[in-house]
């Protein structure tokens, strides 16, 4: 990395308490690398009469990485097989960082349906989920949840619905882990907001005292990179899949 920072004059990388990232000098020579994996695609296609190569970064939530993944991988190296496909799980708000970055090629987001707009790829909707439908905690004073952090669509709109139904609630427990709010519900301590998709078999909805939680649409974004054919195609497949299953 020294050597190659000495080459373009500038530091690519900065490091800090929350991690690494891409200087703008960085996300320069990223921009670039993007465009010449695309030419080495292309050509290798057109010279070997072979099918596409190259690397692939996958941005998904922890919630659809067991709905959708499976069919949307199998289906694509069936017929891609020399594609090396990267996945990243993280948040709808991380992942758009992490597209306009340029860091991953391609993520699986969701969002509030908006009135008006047109049909999404999909809908699915967010739920409260304890050990029992009617646990104990709801006859507290102040309702115990477990959410994820607050810049995340299920915190925000859980706690929406929670202060336009005047129903007084604590964070009692905080994990950006899927797993982590399905432990947490499974426990009894508190209820947790997981898609409805994700609701594992020994967890129930809760659905008395509290609000509905609304819809919200899935879609899958891309880049501002130059796109590599080998991405439109991992773009086309994930489209047929998350809308057909």
């Amino acid at each position: 990395m020294k050597r190659l920072e000495h080459v373009v004059g500038g530091r690519l990388l900065h490091r800090s308490g929350n991690g690494v990232e891409l200087t703008r000098l960085g996300e320069q020579l990223m921009t670039h690398t993007h465009m010449l994996l695309n030419l080495h695609d292309s050509a290798l296609s057109d010279l070997t009469g072979t099918g596409l190569s190259g690397t692939i970064c996958i941005g998904c939530p922890e919630d659809y990485l067991d709905i959708f993944m499976p069919q949307i991988l199998e289906r694509f190296t069936v017929m891609h097989s020399d594609i090396e496909l990267e996945i990243k799980s993280a948040p709808t708000n991380e992942l758009r960082a992490m597209l306009d970055r340029r860091t991953i090629d391609v993520a699986i987001v969701s969002d509030p349906i908006q009135a008006r707009e047109p049909e999404p790829l999909r809908k699915s909707r967010l739920v409260w989920v304890c050990k029992e439908p009617s646990p104990d905690i709801l006859k507290s004073s102040v309702v115990p949840l477990a959410l994820s952090a607050k810049n995340t669509l299920d915190h925000r709109i859980a706690a929406e619905a929670m202060r336009q139904a005047g129903i007084p609630y604590r964070i009692a427990f905080a994990s950006n882990s899927l797993n982590g709010l399905i432990s947490i519900a499974r426990s009894g301590a508190a209820i947790s907001v997981i898609t409805v998709d994700a609701v594992p078999d020994d967890l129930e909805l809760v659905e008395e005292l509290l609000p509905q939680l609304p819809e919200i649409k899935i879609s899958i974004e891309l880049s501002g990179a130059p796109k590599r054919r080998a991405v439109s195609e991992f773009h086309r497949v994930a489209m047929d899949v998350i809308s057909d299953t």
